[in-house]
């Protein structure tokens, strides 16, 4: 019976326990759940990713994008001259 059930997770004979379980994922399917929750699985559920690209003001390669100056007009004049 179990294995035609459309379900977020069974407990059987029992009601409360299925909701301690940390080391379990928690809820429902469709309009009787919201996703899982329950530690990991919950903060990954009610979580929106967001990546952030820090990049320090010590990166060299800043140097390589305009206004060129210094060390990058040398080395481009350089390159010029090898060619």
């Amino acid at each position: 019976m179990l294995a035609r059930t459309v379900s977020g997770g069974v407990t059987i004979n029992d009601c409360l326990f299925h909701f301690t379980q940390i080391n379990q994922p928690m809820g429902g399917v469709g309009a009787s759940g919201s996703g899982v929750y329950h530690g990991e699985w919950g903060f990954r559920t009610f979580s929106k990713l967001k990546p952030v690209f820090y990049r320090s003001k010590f990166n060299r390669l800043a140097d390589l994008y305009p206004p060129y100056g210094g060390k990058i007009a040398r080395l481009e004049k350089l390159m010029r001259l090898m060619s």
